[in-house]
């Protein structure tokens, strides 16, 4: 788990997680919110805000841990610790107006997915791709269940139109270059949309990915797998095709 790593993060600061009021959650995904409940059950005043679409899973994680174990298989427990639920009395809808914060959603890499804009710096999330500090290659991550395609587009309009200064990624950093970004990450997901498609197979797939990522192609496989990505694409399309 981050818990102890968040805890000693906040130590260096001179704080506590009792200081903490709001966690503000962009989608439910293990790397973002997987720490949320056992947070709660050691700060049970704090405030869990997420999208009306992962706040069930939120309060009842059963659905979410099958679907990551499945994904993960014996990896889960070393790499996420315990998954607890968080009470429904501590979950907020992450929807309009939030302690100053405009919240809208942006699907595309979760339907679950929600991006936080205030003062020019938008809360990205995963909504606008991975990308490494002082890169320039922006990674569209896109692991399974619920990849969308024409979502993620859609998403990354509604950004454009909110005229955002700047996108703080969690993977990783500010970045200042917001219309190239979004346009790096709309031409990338294209790609590995259409290798998808076209039959590309996984390791082929990887391979390719790795080639494109340049110099710090290894840093991204390790931060977001690209076969994850892989299986992503793919359940998009098989859907799709049904």
């Amino acid at each position: 788990s981050t818990l102890p790593t968040l805890e000693a993060g906040l130590a260096a600061h001179g704080l506590e997680l009792s200081d903490i009021r709001h966690l503000l959650l962009s989608h439910i995904h293990l790397d973002h919110a997987g720490a949320a409940g056992p947070i709660v059950r050691k700060h049970p005043r704090l405030t869990v805000w997420v999208s009306p679409v992962g706040a069930p899973h939120l309060i009842d994680p059963s659905k979410l841990e099958r679907s990551a174990r499945r994904l993960y298989g014996d990896l889960f427990d070393p790499l996420w610790g315990e998954l607890a639920a968080v009470p429904a009395a501590n979950v907020r809808l992450a929807t309009g107006d939030v302690l100053g914060w405009d919240a809208f959603p942006t699907t595309g890499h979760a339907s679950h997915h929600v991006s936080y804009l205030r003062d020019g710096t938008l809360l990205a999330g995963d909504a606008a791709g991975v990308r490494m500090p002082d890169a320039s290659y922006v990674l569209p991550v896109s692991p399974p269940p619920d990849v969308d395609v024409d979502g993620w587009h859609a998403t990354a309009d509604a950004i454009r139109a909110r005229k955002p200064e700047r996108l703080a990624l969690i993977h990783f950093g500010v970045h200042e270059d917001v219309e190239p970004h979004l346009d790096r990450l709309e031409a990338e997901l294209d790609r590995w949309a259409a290798r998808v498609r076209d039959g590309m197979n996984q390791q082929a797939f990887v391979d390719a990915a790795l080639a494109d990522a340049g110099e710090d192609a290894d840093a991204y496989d390790r931060v977001a797998p690209f076969w994850q990505s892989w299986q992503g694409m793919k359940r998009y399309w098989d859907l799709r095709n049904r």
